[in-house]
């Protein structure tokens, strides 16, 4: 009898505390403030319990290699836009204008930009969504793309394949990255929640060059918050962005709409329920050229002496 006295009141506390309303990140929970963690989102959107659910962890040995996933064709993605930057309570969000587009890289048509936000933890700690080999970085970058051919988004999650998200990840650096002094300095307008602000700024400036786009892994799955829509196509690149320290935990002095530092902006990861992930050549054509140069450079007897 002694033995079911814990299990007891810990099902009361959890009784008294568990969420209710609308969702949260785990960071946000409090018996104050009770709402749908992530592993209470399904309260909020049944999608949210789906099989082909995001983030996950991808485990690099059991990907596979998909010849399909070729180079990536960016359009205007070098254009300046002006963009207007939104504290929407749970992240920071950018609208883009449908100019921007990708093709290639084994998507099934063209998919054109409409917006990017970010995913952070908590004064440049681990935050990332998707994992790599058990890896959280520091922060992830969403852009969303939709099908060409349609005109909003609420339209496009209707399609299985109506989303095509490319996420980047974050890594701490020694030296600030200047190319993200637009993103940095709104920050600092947005503080709280459903603040705005106008940047002008390009995507190209926010992502690694073209030429380090070529490694990347592919998987089916769905929007990383409520409704959990499974209409996704996601591409996960290997090569992160150097941000400085002093620049991630800008992120960290946001706020969430009740006033609580915005942290933690993450939904841990999903099983992937038999879902296979894919990974691009890149890699491997990369190795091939540096084994191809040593090759030569041996036959015309200029590598070095032992």
């Amino acid at each position: 009898m002694q033995h079911l006295i814990l299990p007891v009141l810990l099902a009361a506390i959890w009784t008294t505390c568990t969420g209710s309303g609308d969702w949260c990140y785990q960071s946000q929970f409090t018996c104050d403030l009770q709402c749908n963690v992530p592993d209470l989102w399904n309260h909020a959107n049944s999608n949210c319990a789906g099989k082909k659910q995001s983030p996950i962890n991808v485990v690099t040995r059991k990907t596979l290699k998909d010849e399909r996933l070729t180079y990536f064709k960016f359009e205007n993605y070098q254009q300046m836009f002006k963009g207007t930057i939104k504290n929407n309570g749970h992240s920071v969000q950018v609208g883009v204008p449908h100019l921007s587009t990708i093709s290639g890289g084994g998507l099934p048509t063209t998919y054109k930009a409409v917006q990017f936000h970010l995913h952070w933890g908590k004064n440049g700690g681990p935050g990332s969504e998707h994992t790599i080999d058990g890896e959280q970085y520091p922060m992830e970058l969403h852009i969303v793309h939709m099908k060409h051919h349609y005109s909003d988004l609420t339209t496009a999650l209707s399609d299985p394949e109506g989303v095509a998200v490319l996420g980047f990840f974050y890594e701490r650096s020694n030296s600030a990255n200047r190319k993200y002094d637009p993103i940095i300095n709104s920050l600092r307008s947005i503080r709280d929640y459903s603040n705005t602000s106008v940047l002008t700024v390009s995507l190209a400036q926010l992502i690694p060059s073209e030429q380090n786009l070529t490694t990347y892994y592919r998987y089916s799955g769905s929007l990383t918050t409520p409704g959990c829509t499974e209409a996704v196509i996601w591409t996960l690149f290997e090569n992160p962005i150097p941000l400085s320290m002093d620049q991630l935990q800008e992120f960290s002095e946001l706020k969430f709409h009740d006033g609580k530092p915005m942290v933690g902006t993450f939904r841990p990861v999903q099983p992937l329920n038999g879902r296979q992930v894919f990974r691009s050549g890149g890699a491997m054509v990369l190795a091939s050229s540096a084994l191809l140069v040593a090759a030569i450079a041996t036959a015309l007897g200029l590598s070095r002496p032992n």
